[in-house]
């Protein structure tokens, strides 16, 4: 199928700006960013997106369209923004040169989460000709987080070099380089530097330089590495684990005084952990040396040794100690330090190992909560937990463990399915999942990693309940995962939960929105030639955003037609196997059509027919998060100006049709079955709300003598609509009532093909019977639902597009709820040989059917195409 025309339209479009969490993704690319954006533009996002995998050289930073490198994002991002770094290796050297303030910090992050092994940003320089580059540079700067990244610097260049900046956060890093004397380094004055939660794998270690004041070294864990301060002042080491293999775990040189050293285990012998190996140089792996300059003010306590290496445990002053209690006898210190094997065990963790503490650890239970720099949550980012079976020794609470990891007890995830949120809009849900833990603990314990099914991203979140909106009607996904070691190994697949989501509605006054015969919606006056097609693509609809739109309601008529056929209304992308108005040559037929949106948010319409057609389509409204709720009700006859004391509509006069007492005060809008019978001559119904002026735009087109009927949804006011007869001549009109929105009305909307479900010629489709159907036949066609599992909750009402073909008598086709008495009321009006359609909302009753029948003396071949259905709202 050829697509010749483009057409758009928009309703009050509004600028709409979307504040997106981590990590969010939008339906739609924003407006492209200039790469160094004015402190105006720049100011108004939160947010930055970079994806090596998935980006564009133009990409403008959003979530839709993110830039490639990190180093992108560097030059743009202002005070309180964020840089979120989906998964990948970026193959760059990241200079760092934009502040934040202490309020609103510069953040760097890594989206690490669950998935491919390489679960964290891989960022660093391939070795080559331009090598010494560090993967990060922090210069001259403050308040920078760098947050979850693994990195690896260039040739003998640090992983993360951090000059001349003050108040600066290394969290959650990998750092390893073996080639440098440092995987970290923290120089150039820099001031209030904290490195908290990182792993440093095989070489380097960290490096507090010359000029530094008031570093923080917390909760990391280091591998055949260690920490070395030199001439760095008022340094804090708390609460690390250290696993050196034969060489100095912490050095403290030059003039440093007023060091910190507590709550760390080090772990400077050789071979397997806790097998107790000694090195072949013993003298090169002392636990803890501090120089003679840097005594002064410097405290070691609550430090836990293992003495297997055969090195000094301390090297104080200039003085080495083998033992702990020569070490307290002559120094004072360590008073609270042990000396024994710490128990730890090495976790294989993809690209983040990290080493846990057995129960029977002398570290558990055992530290300085009140220790300066005691990090929130330990490395795994899991709060402090008192195991039970053990003595509390520790000081503060009494249960923090020594070095990085804090040992956790037994755990129970408790998840209950998504469902649909009580009091919010329908599109709201609540997933809630929680751990309860046997142990006692100062904080909660685990994250969650959860995917919406209408975004591209997972978000990284503490354990506990969400909320989420969803754009769009219909079934909706989540998937979550829960890790207890901040996903650094995951043991299980995610778990998928699913609901349905109804959409309410908001009615517009008519209003039309193409018109091929007047250059209206499209270029050009041309009819649609043979089998291509117009597209209609929308932006805001009264200040909504088009991908907050699940579908629209237009009525769409093909005028002047110069061979048989039919349109086909469907979504851009979606289902097109349908049909939406039938039509002969020269005949001008209506019909309103309910059209699901999708991601294009385009709503296609085919002439499929031999010949050209002119297409004419008028908005009615539009369902979204917010509008009103549908009740259905048993086709009411509301309006028949055949009864007595009744008169035809005169030319070009309109009437009132007062629904008072059939329909709530409140009420916003109405469904009615519209019939035109008797017309003296051709003209248009157009029913409108009460009180306004008659729109250009049309409801029913007729011919003299003839009947034809078109389902209506039209604002009403004060529990009023106005019905108008465009026409020089008299017509009689017919109205049925199939339903209202408005207050007390709960059912929503939930978008679903369009569909074929019945088609009894034996075509394409499904459904039952299969063959014409008498007039005494009772054909009911099932009820369709996007899932069949126990997530979805009943239909209340079918929204289907009904057609009649190959009829042999003239007749009248009427739709009502399985098990209920067949009503006074009309849905489809047909003549012998005829194929006429109409569109209808019909209650679904005894196994969640509708009933069609066929009220005529002769036979005919009924089709069903499904646009979707209503269910109860939240309860």
């Amino acid at each position: 199928m050829n697509q010749s025309v483009l057409a758009r339209f928009a309703l009050v479009p509004l600028t709409v700006g979307v504040g997106l969490v981590v990590p969010a993704a939008s339906a739609a690319a924003a407006a492209p960013l200039p790469a160094a954006a004015p402190a105006s533009a720049a100011a108004a996002v939160t947010e930055w997106y970079v994806d090596s995998a998935n980006c564009h050289n133009d990409g403008d930073g959003s979530a839709a369209s993110p830039f490639c490198a990190v180093s992108q994002a560097a030059e743009v991002v202002r005070p309180g923004q964020t840089v979120l770094v989906r998964p990948g290796e970026y193959r760059e050297s990241v200079v760092i040169s934009s502040s934040g303030t202490v309020d609103a910090p510069v953040t760097f992050r890594a989206l690490n989460g669950p998935g491919r092994s390489a679960t964290v940003v891989k960022v660093g320089k391939r070795r080559g000709a331009n090598g010494n580059e560090s993967a990060f540079t922090v210069r001259g700067v403050h308040d920078v987080v760098l947050d979850g990244f693994l990195a690896a610097g260039d040739g003998t260049a640090e992983a993360v070099l951090v000059d001349g900046s003050s108040r600066i956060t290394l969290d959650r890093l990998v750092a390893s380089d073996y080639d440098a004397p440092a995987a970290v380094r923290i120089t150039g004055g820099s001031e209030s530097v904290t490195v908290s939660r990182g792993s440093f794998t095989p070489g380097g270690g960290l490096l507090v330089d010359a000029g530094v004041r008031g570093a923080l070294v917390t909760a990391n864990t280091f591998t055949q590495s260690g920490i070395t301060v030199r001439d760095a002042p008022g340094t804090k080491i708390v609460g690390n684990t250290l696993e050196t293999d034969c060489t100095v775990g912490v050095a403290v040189a030059g003039t440093s005084p007023g060091t910190s050293i507590r709550n760390n285990i080090l772990e400077t012998s050789t071979g397997a952990l806790n097998d107790g190996v000694a090195c072949e140089v013993p003298s090169e792996a002392t636990a803890i040396a501090v120089s003679a300059g840097s005594v002064p003010q410097t405290v070691a306590d609550y430090n836990l040794i293992e003495p297997a290496s055969g090195g000094p445990l301390y090297r104080w002053g200039g003085t080495e100690y083998d033992s702990l209690p020569a070490f307290v006898a002559a120094t004072g210190h360590g008073t609270h330090d042990i000396a024994a094997t710490p128990w730890l065990v090495s976790t294989d963790a993809y690209d983040r190992p990290y080493y846990e503490i057995a129960r029977n650890s002398p570290a558990v239970d055992s530290a300085d909560a009140a220790a300066e720099g005691v990090s929130r949550t330990d490395l795994l980012d899991n709060p402090h937990t008192d195991d039970p079976a053990t003595p509390n020794t520790g000081t503060g609470s009494g249960y923090h463990d020594r070095g990085a990891v804090e040992a956790q007890g037994p755990v129970t995830i408790n998840e209950r399915p998504i469902r649909r949120k009580v009091g919010g809009t329908p599109l709201d849900v609540t997933a809630e999942l929680s751990v309860t833990t046997a142990w006692p603990t100062d904080g909660p314990l685990g994250k969650v990693s959860r995917s919406w099914s209408d975004e591209a991203n997972r978000r990284v979140l503490p354990v506990g309940s969400e909320e989420h909106r969803f754009r769009r009607a219909g079934r909706v996904c989540e998937a979550h995962q829960v890790s207890l070691n901040d996903f650094r190994k995951v043991r299980q697949g995610p778990v998928t939960t699913c609901t349905v989501l109804g959409a309410a509605y908001t009615p517009l006054p008519p209003r039309r929105v193409l018109d091929t015969r007047a250059g209206i919606g499209r270029t050009g006056t041309l009819p649609i030639p043979a089998k291509m097609a117009v597209t209609l693509s929308f932006s805001a609809l009264n200040g909504v955003p088009e991908q907050d739109v699940s579908a629209v309601v237009l009525n769409v008529t093909a005028t002047q037609p110069t061979a048989a056929g039919f349109l086909q209304v469907y979504p851009e992308g979606g289902p097109a196997g349908v049909s939406s108005v039938n039509f002969v040559a020269g005949e001008t037929v209506p019909n309103l059509v309910t059209v699901p949106v999708l991601n294009s948010n385009s709503v296609v319409i085919v002439n499929n027919s031999g010949g050209t057609a002119h297409v004419v389509a008028d908005l009615q409204g539009y369902y979204s998060a917010s509008g009103s709720a549908f009740r259905s009700v048993a086709p009411t006859r509301v309006l028949d100006t055949r009864a007595a004391g009744s008169s035809a509509f005169a030319p070009n006069t309109g009437r009132t049709l007062d629904l008072a007492g059939r329909i709530p005060a409140a009420a916003t809008a109405v469904v009615l079955n519209v019939t035109a019978t008797e017309p003296t001559t051709s003209g248009v119904l157009t029913v409108h709300p009460y009180g306004t002026a008659v729109p250009t735009a049309s409801n029913l087109n007729f011919v003299a003598g003839q009947t034809i009927p078109n389902l209506v949804l039209v604002p009403v006011v004060n529990g009023k609509v106005a019905i108008q007869n465009v026409s020089s001549g008299r017509t009689h009109v017919v109205a049925d009532l199939s339903g209202w929105f408005g207050a007390g009305a709960t059912d929503v909307f939930v978008p679903f093909g369009p569909r074929r479900i019945l088609d009894t010629r034996g075509a394409a489709g499904e459904g039952w019977p299969q063959g014409p159907v008498s007039s005494s036949g009772v054909p009911v066609p099932y009820f369709d639902s996007l899932s069949s599992d126990n997530t979805v909750p009943k239909p209340t009402a079918v929204v289907a597009n009904l057609t009649v073909t190959a009829p042999t008598k003239a007749g009248v086709l009427t739709a009502y709820p399985n098990g209920s008495v067949q009503p006074t009321a009309s849905n489809v009006n047909f003549v012998a040989g005829e194929t006429a359609s109409n569109h209808a909302i019909v209650g679904v009753g005894a196994d969640e059917n509708i009933v069609l029948f066929n009220n005529s003396s002769g036979s005919t071949h009924l089709i069903v195409d499904q646009a979707g259905y209503f269910i109860n709202g939240a309860s």
